[in-house]
């Protein structure tokens, strides 16, 4: 298994959620933005992801105004 980047990550991370405890893990944040039906912020633009609605139809959306 290869050596978890988590710092490396961060720079990368454009998640505005302050407190969060995954942010740089990218593969906790996957799960755990999956399990609660949503998306993790790397896949919306900045103005989106500040809206902290990461739900699935709102990453569609985004993608049909082709934003992505």
């Amino acid at each position: 298994m290869r050596e978890c980047k988590i710092e490396k990550n961060k720079t990368a991370c454009n998640c505005t959620y302050e407190p969060c405890s995954r942010k740089g893990i990218c593969c906790e944040c996957i799960v755990y933005h999956q399990k609660s039906g949503e998306m993790p912020a790397c896949y919306f633009p900045a103005d989106v992801e500040r809206t902290y609605d990461r739900s699935i139809e709102r990453f569609i959306e985004t993608c049909k105004r082709g934003r992505i």
